[in-house]
């Protein structure tokens, strides 16, 4: 299908191999740039650097069960997890800016699909999403609001 439009249909269209990219671009803006700039800003603290010192915010919602057991208290944690949390919160702004303004795009997006899966992931199974069956909904099961499978397919 994808091929036949690309033959049959944009040859017609005068400019297509230059308006399609930025309505690419301008429809992940208006999703998904929203959504991880709301998110990231759940992750700072404030000052120049803030984006070096997560909040314990940062650390709850990416290693949900690791803060449970030690009572919330990130200073408790190994070295990898706080840099794991760093790289998730680094990872927000960098593959959304990037994605954005069209620099690495192909390389940023692969960042992007693996960070959504490990976001995914931490959901269903760290969060303990995957015991309720309405969180993770089903592909194509005509329920778009559904929170994981549904909106993150996208």
């Amino acid at each position: 299908m994808i091929k036949a439009i690309n033959n049959i249909i944009c040859p017609k269209i005068q400019g297509t191999d230059k308006i399609l990219p930025v309505l690419a671009q301008a429809l992940f803006a208006a999703s998904l740039f929203l959504y991880f700039g709301a998110s990231r800003l759940t992750k700072l603290r404030d000052g120049a650097i803030r984006f070096l010192f997560p909040t314990a915010g940062a650390y709850v919602q990416i290693l949900p069960k690791a803060m449970e057991i030690l009572g919330y208290d990130p200073s408790e944690l190994a070295l990898w997890q706080h840099t794991m949390v760093l790289e998730g919160t680094l990872a927000e702004f960098i593959h959304s800016v990037c994605i954005t303004l069209g620099i690495f795009t192909r390389l940023t997006a692969s960042g992007m699909i693996d960070f959504r899966a490990v976001q995914s992931l931490t959901d269903l199974y760290g969060n303990g999403g995957i015991s309720h069956p309405a969180t993770p909904g089903a592909w194509f099961d005509n329920v778009p609001d559904r929170i994981i499978l549904g909106q993150r397919a996208f």
